[in-house]
Parts: C-alpha cells; sequence; structure tokens
C-alpha cells in the first residue's frame, strides 16, 4: 500500500547533518528532541506507513484492548522539519559515510542513528512461520496475529495451552509469559482452568532476572497451576499434527506436546543487513550494533548512536528502556556537533509491566546491576495492582503518543 503523499516525504540527496535509521519509538523520540534543539537538517529512514504502539499488543491478545487502537498514520508521527524517506536501509558504509537504500538510492552523513528495531526470525524454528496464524498457533508479536490470540483464548475450553519464550533477547522480556496469565485468568472466570493444562516455556533458570519480582510470579504461576518448563524453549513446531517439540537444555531432553493452543514467540535478532554490517558488535552472535553501555555511541564510529532494540545492551529491549535512552543520544550527538564529549550516561534503565490478571500488574524497574528503580518510591510494585494495569491500559498510551513520541518526556 502506497501513503498519500505528506509533507515530510522529501527528495532524498546528497549528504545530511543527522541521519536516523529507523522511524519505530527510538529514532522519531530522538528526532524529536533534536528538532527541538534547533538541528536542522535531518533525514529519517522508515519504510512503514504504520506506526505502532506494541506494548499494548499483549493487551490485544488477551481482549482488553482493540488493535486499531495502536495504529496511527507514521506521517502523523514524523516531527516537523525533519525529511522522511520512505525505503528499506539496505547496508551502511561508516567509513564513507553512507547509507545504501532500497531502489539504488544512497544517501550520506555526518551523524548516524541507529534505530532500525529487530527482527523476528519466524523461520528459526522449524514449522513455525507455516503455522502461525493458523492451526491454533497464534502470536502477540505481530499486529496481523495478535487478535487471533484473543479469539483461541475465548474458544479454548479443554484441552492443552502452550505459551513459550525463545532463547535470545525479544522485545519485552515479559511479554511472553503475561499472555499466558491473562489467558488463566479468562479461564479461572469462565470456570474451566481445572480443565486446561497450561504450559509457560522459559528459556533462563528463573521466571524473572530481577529476584524480587521473580518471587511473586512464582506465586501468580501456582495460583493458574500453570507448569513452568525452565531452560526449555519451543525446537519445532507441527501445524497438521498440532504438535510442539520442547527441548530441556538442563538435560539434553525434547519432548513432543499436542496442543489445543500455542502462543509462541519466535526467535528475534538484528536485521540482516545490520548483521553483516561493521556497525555490528563482534561480541553479538545476533548481530546486535555495538554501543558503549553508558554514552551509547558506537566504540569505533564516534559519529555514530545506537539504541532501543537494536543496540547490544545487556538491558530488557523495552519502550522504557528507549524513553531514558533518547535523551542520552540526543545529547550525547549535540555535544559531538560542538566538539565535546559525552555530557549524558544511561544506567540501564528499563521496565516491564508484567500484567498477571485481568486487572492486575507488577511494575518492574531497574537497572543493568537488576536493581529495582522505582518511578513511583512511595507506591509498593512489589505487589500486584490494579492501579498499574490502568497506568498501562491507559495512561502509558497517551505517555507515549503525546510525551515520548514528542521528545517531551
Amino acid at each position: 500500500m502506497v501513503a498519500s503523499p505528506s509533507p515530510h516525504n522529501e527528495p532524498i540527496a546528497g549528504r545530511h547533518r543527522v541521519a536516523v535509521i529507523g522511524g519505530g519509538s527510538a529514532g522519531i523520540s530522538v528526532a524529536a528532541r533534536l528538532r527541538r534543539a534547533g538541528v536542522t537538517d535531518i533525514t529519517l529512514v522508515e519504510p512503514s506507513d504504520s506506526h505502532w504502539y506494541q506494548p499494548l499488543w499483549t493487551l490485544v491478545g488477551g481482549g482488553q484492548a482493540p488493535l486499531r487502537s495502536t495504529r496511527r498514520p507514521e506521517a502523523s508521527v514524523i516531527p516537523d522539519g525533519v525529511r522522511w524517506i520512505r525505503r528499506h536501509a539496505l547496508a551502511v558504509d561508516p567509513d564513507a559515510r553512507t547509507v545504501a537504500l532500497s531502489g539504488g538510492a544512497e544517501i550520506g552523513y555526518e551523524y548516524l542513528v541507529m534505530a532500525p528495531g529487530l527482527q523476528l526470525d519466524w523461520a528459526a524454528v522449524p514449522g513455525l512461520a507455516q503455522a502461525v496464524g493458523h492451526d491454533r498457533v497464534c502470536s502477540n508479536y505481530a499486529p496481523q496475529y495478535a487478535p487471533r490470540t484473543w479469539e483461541l483464548v475465548r474458544g479454548l475450553r479443554s484441552g492443552t495451552a502452550v505459551f513459550t519464550h525463545p532463547a535470545t533477547p525479544v522485545k519485552c522480556g515479559g511479554a511472553p509469559q503475561k499472555i499466558a496469565y491473562l489467558a488463566a485468568d479468562h479461564w479461572r472466570r469462565q470456570k474451566v482452568l481445572d480443565r486446561i493444562r497450561v504450559l509457560l516455556v522459559v528459556p533462563d533458570e528463573v521466571l524473572f532476572k530481577v529476584p524480587e519480582w521473580a518471587r511473586v510470579l512464582e506465586q501468580v504461576t501456582d495460583r493458574y497451576g500453570i507448569e513452568v518448563r525452565l531452560r526449555s524453549e519451543m525446537t519445532a513446531v507441527d501445524g497438521d499434527r498440532r504438535e510442539v517439540v520442547l527441548t530441556d537444555h538442563a538435560n539434553g531432553t525434547a519432548e513432543t506436546v499436542p496442543y489445543d493452543l500455542l502462543h509462541a514467540v519466535p526467535p528475534q535478532s538484528a536485521p540482516d543487513w545490520v548483521k553483516s554490517s561493521p556497525l555490528a558488535d563482534p561480541a553479538s552472535p545476533l548481530g546486535f550494533v555495538a554501543a558503549d553501555r553508558h554514552t551509547l555511541r558506537h566504540p569505533r564510529y564516534p559519529e555514530v548512536f545506537a539504541l532501543g532494540d537494536v543496540a547490544n545492551l545487556p538491558t530488557s529491549k523495552t519502550g522504557a528502556a528507549v524513553r531514558k535512552q533518547a535523551p542520552v543520544v540526543a545529547a550525547n550527538l549535540l555535544a559531538a556537533m560542538g566538539g565535546e564529549g559525552p555530557t549524558h550516561r544511561y544506567d540501564g534503565y528499563t521496565s516491564c509491566p508484567l500484567v498477571t490478571g485481568r486487572d492486575r500488574m507488577l511494575l518492574a524497574e531497574f537497572d543493568y546491576d537488576l536493581k529495582p528503580s522505582p518511578t513511583f518510591p512511595l507506591i509498593d510494585t512489589f505487589k500486584e495492582r490494579r492501579d498499574m494495569w490502568v497506568l498501562k491500559r491507559y495512561v502509558l498510551p497517551q505517555v507515549y503518543w503525546r510525551g515520548m513520541l514528542t521528545g517531551r518526556l
């Protein structure tokens, strides 16, 4: 589908002061902050004509939000004065300071902000790409599949439901288990939970890496009677037979489990063109971009900054992390333009709103050291709270659209 002409669209030409790759939350937030600081000649590369508020997709899959409420036209979020090039980035040459684009185009830059996000590797699990969206397989990780999750949850009255988490970093590390809790709570309210076997497959040794919240989540899984498979992952799907292979890495065994509902989270990695670029971190097997963990500046190319899902940082990939990273990137890029060193530091803050039921949520906030970093220090966020659910459902989307994307928050 071709977008209608937009005042933000500009001809592709020459070298630009700042090139931003990616028009998601990270790219838009940085571009907006730079414009507010008076920077001109900013070019943003983003092929999609839709901008999605992805944190609500869990609630879409849980029957608590309509998909349409998570989408706005991309043109509506492009900051005034920013050129929008609606093409795919294909390669970057940081020595020549150029980015190759689809259609044979190329742009040059003085400074580069890498924020293209990550890719969903459906084909990395045999059978998954063919089964998702069919054969009672759903996923809240793509807008075309999230509504299917609620259809399957609502229709299940008995059988086996499997919820998986891959052994790679993912967007919002808590999302793979949040839908399991929403589904189990729905089945409990419908008085059919005792007829449904619920399996939650987690690749780590614990449910959550921060002990304070892990203990609460263990109580949640006990409450719903969820079977938790730690150090395990989905390694194959047979949609025709409705079977999933779960591999236990603790003992090296694999089990074939028949399912009546499978919520599958695909492995995730940097976009292929990023993996093959000189900007990829050699220490990252998944090809994420190298960045100083505090300044977010590339260690070899000081005119390059990276943030969001594509950055190889030891913290969870969330929108809340982007909200803290964007001011750091903007400030340090402005300092670089003035010939100064970095002025701002990112401490690894991230947040995971852990929905545990239809109207309850834990707000997990922590830094690089996994130390709790509460935004609301007077509120006990180690308890399931209705006000935190209201925050996620109604407040945070407005913070996103009106504050974060405009560079105000």
